[in-house]
């Protein structure tokens, strides 16, 4: 693992933890958000890992891709249902027509994209302690 992998690791970790604290203040909009945040970041570890840039893009399905495209067996990513948390990067943060995210958004879903991100980040520092 270089610096900057771990970097971009450490940064995942952070913003899954906030995501937990913010989620259990009730704050599940910004939680998703959080969530997401923490498992692109994890992927972009990877990729930086095997000295790919990053894209700049916030589709996780697309980091995947990336990274398959690159040769790295990443199954236990493709079994997610990663499309969920990628839409919640804006859904979360702006509102649809005259309804905030805040009242969009509960338990449930934050429930579902920390435990999607939870997933993401573990694969990720396992794949990177190798």
């Amino acid at each position: 693992m270089t610096g900057r992998s771990e970097a971009w690791l450490r940064q995942a970790n952070s913003d899954l933890q906030a995501a937990r604290c913010t989620a259990q203040e009730g704050f599940h909009s910004q939680a998703c958000y959080l969530a997401g945040q923490a498992a692109e970041k994890a992927l972009k570890a990877l990729l930086v890992a095997a000295g790919i840039t990053p894209p700049h893009s916030h589709s996780l399905e697309r980091l995947v891709e990336v990274l398959q495209s690159e040769g790295l067996r990443l199954d236990g990513l493709r079994e997610l249902r990663l499309k969920p948390l990628t839409r919640m990067n804006s859904e979360t943060r702006y509102p649809q027509g005259d309804e905030a995210p805040a009242d969009l958004f509960d338990n449930r879903d934050s429930d579902l994209a920390l435990a999607t991100a939870e997933t993401v980040v573990n694969i990720t520092a396992a794949e990177l302690s190798a």
